[in-house]
């Protein structure tokens, strides 16, 4: 479609003010003045939103040759994002070297080690700042103003490669942002988990989200597509040869970003318990990954029967199928793989766990076993209050941590779209409706995401700002962050300093709310349909029965053609991958943000008296209309496919409604 006249300075900020107002979630608490923020002094915008930053003074110039002097800690993907950042930022040369090399003339002086050091705690010294000596895990102190040094401090290499995520944030041409930031994470465990049915990620779009979660500073990436058969029918079987390549490098892409690579192996639809032999198999499938260098690993026995066995063995060990013999039979199993692999290996992190009950609060039989006899290093996996809940609270997760005698690992089925309430949605609304101080509950939040790796950013930017600091957490910042991220300028990729384009940052919003709801799987919606559409369309209804036509029609208009110029907009200036994820509601978007406009067209008409004129435009509006539903989503990407729905309730009602207004 062709770029329609529109008022850009006047859509932007509609837009703008959109994202802003209509997650659909409480109003966040007015933030508390940032302690020794210099008046009228702007701070920079970081996400994940750090647990303190407050400006020190002036910005640091970045200019001509600028060294990175590095000790042990920091490892080499932290210095290549080091001389990338600088790089970006204005610096003609880069050297990174070690203290007591020789440097020569700098302008500036970058210095990232360990938070003890004696430079780090000088520096940080002199500049006034106050940080823990050592620091929590993953956590960085980072500071500096005008002069010719910058100190990034931390306790482990996470934290050091993380506080470089955050410097990346406060560049901008020939500047680095003179502030302090003092910072670590909520929750230890903050990620995804491909766990959804139909279609799995390709290899290329795996790599591509492990970048990702590195920048966003998430560190975990479960492994556990539902249709790769390895990981579910045929579990006991070796990967072949092609894809434990594929395997071992992602590990290696996880590692440089910093993300734990976390192999899962469901094994629940044919095992048997009691045979030595599926257990023995098990271990070895577990054994042959941990020697392609897999350190973290997830035992998901959910969505299975336990009403019935898969052999007649574990009938005659642990009796009827039934609750509380299916919690035995699992119990037994996780702990010899906790005894025979993990405590043999040192490296491994804590074995995680999906429980066949996954998704309630109440006491069971099954709950009864495993909380008597699971192994109480077991980090077991809970979906909340329900599958796909509408919110997650902090008593929910307390409550859940008690019945289960534990603290819980938190599965978001969030926003996973491979459930039939789901069907013909792209989930692109806020991270919202979960309760800040669920850090205090939960061992870590992995989202599931959905087919289409690359629209699931949206909703895991929101998620990797919740998990590093819920207590802070704003789902319209967020929200808008994550437009912003995708309106990255990616003329010079790959680059560490992405600038987001205004114009497409604003259509990326309108498309976000015309795709905000989320289902349930009864289809009803926990998130709503289009809300800021929704509010403008109830002014306009409210002006056009008070007999302000014109007001009416000249309030919802530039909205309009927001809707309609959005679409056009995106598929110039947001990234590929993001724009193919989302080609059928990009193409249903289009169609109907041209009926929207045929309408309010018509509507204009039937106020100046073209009643024949009027006619056309309706006409004109309701064949675009039945092109748009007729678009479907394609079973390559998403199962299950079905006509994609885009503000459905909301842009559909209106044009349909449009012809009856006098």
């Amino acid at each position: 479609m062709v770029l329609r006249r529109g008022r850009a300075a006047l859509i932007g900020v509609a837009v703008t003010a959109a994202l802003v107002a209509c997650t659909d979630a409480p109003p966040p608490a007015p933030a508390a003045p940032e302690s020794g923020a210099l008046p009228g002094v702007e701070l920079p915008q970081v996400t994940p939103q750090p647990k303190e930053m407050r400006r020190l003074g002036d910005d640091i110039a970045v200019r001509g040759r600028v060294e990175v002097v590095v000790d042990p800690l920091v490892d080499e993907p932290t210095r290549d994002l080091a001389r990338q950042v600088l790089s970006q930022a204005g610096a003609e040369e880069v050297v990174v070297r070690q203290p007591g090399e020789e440097g020569g003339d700098v302008s500036l002086s970058v210095r990232v080690g360990d938070r003890t050091s004696p430079t780090v705690v000088k520096g940080l010294q002199e500049l006034g700042v106050d940080a823990p000596a050592p620091l929590p895990p993953e956590g960085y102190v980072l500071a500096g103003r005008g002069g010719d040094a910058l100190f990034v401090g931390a306790s482990d290499p996470a934290g050091a490669y993380y506080g470089v995520q955050t410097l990346r944030q406060l560049t901008s041409p020939g500047r680095i942002a003179g502030v302090a930031v003092v910072d670590e994470p909520s929750m230890p465990l903050r990620g995804t988990i491909e766990g959804f049915y139909g279609p799995p990620w390709t290899h290329q779009e795996r790599m591509e989200q492990l970048a990702f979660y590195g920048d966003v500073k998430l560190n975990t990436y479960i492994y556990a597509p539902k249709d790769d058969p390895y990981h579910r029918e045929r579990w006991r079987e070796p990967y072949p040869p092609d894809q434990l390549a594929e395997v071992r490098e992602l590990i290696g892409q996880a590692a440089a970003h910093h993300v734990k690579f976390t192999f899962a192996l469901s094994p629940g639809t044919s095992i048997c318990y009691s045979d030595p032999a599926d257990s023995q198999a098990l271990l070895d499938k577990l054994s042959a990954v941990h020697a392609a260098g897999v350190r973290d690993f997830s035992i998901p026995l959910d969505d299975i029967s336990y009403t019935r066995w898969n052999c007649a063995q574990d009938r005659a060990v642990y009796g009827e199928p039934s609750q509380a013999a299916a919690g035995r039979a699992q119990t037994e199993l996780l702990n010899r793989v906790q005894r025979e692999f993990v405590d043999r290996n040192p490296d491994v992190a804590p074995l995680q766990f999906v429980p066949t009950e996954y998704s309630d609060l109440d006491d069971s039989p099954y709950k009864a076993a495993l909380r008597a006899g699971l192994d109480p290093r077991v980090q077991v996996m809970w979906t909340g209050d329900g599958v796909v809940p509408d919110g997650i609270s902090v008593d929910d997760a307390r409550r859940a941590g008690e019945t289960w005698g534990r603290d819980l690992f938190l599965w978001d089925n969030y926003p996973v779209n491979d459930f039939d309430g789901s069907a013909g949605r792209l989930l692109l609304g806020p991270y919202a409706h979960r309760e800040p101080g669920l850090s205090q509950e939960l061992t870590g939040l992995v989202v599931n995401p959905m087919n289409q790796a690359a629209a699931s950013q949206v909703v895991e930017f929101g998620a990797a700002d919740f998990a590093w600091n819920d207590a802070a957490f704003d789902p319209a910042r967020a929200w808008r962050a994550a437009a912003e991220h995708l309106a990255g300028d990616r003329s010079t990729a790959p680059d560490p300093g992405l600038v987001a384009d205004p114009a497409t940052a604003d259509a990326l919003g309108v498309f976000f709310d015309l795709l905000h709801a989320a289902p349930l799987p009864s289809g009803e919606t926990w998130l709503p349909p289009a809300p800021e559409l929704s509010r403008r369309i109830d002014g306009f209804h409210r002006a056009w029965q008070a007999g302000d036509r014109r007001a009416a029609l000249d309030g919802l208009d530039a909205y309009a053609r927001a809707v309609a110029e959005a679409p056009e907009r995106i598929r110039a200036g947001a990234p590929p991958n993001f724009t193919s994820d989302a080609q059928p509601w990009l193409t249903a978007a289009d169609l109907w943000g041209d009926a929207l406009l045929a309408s309010l067209d018509g509507l204009r008409a039937r106020t100046d008296g073209d009643e024949a004129l009027a006619g056309r435009r309706f006409d004109a509006a309701a064949r675009l209309a039945a092109e748009a539903g007729a678009v479907r989503s394609s079973p390559e990407e998403v199962r299950p496919d079905a006509p994609v729905l885009v503000a459905d309730g909301v842009l559909d009602a209106f044009v349909r409604q449009a012809p009856t207004l006098r």
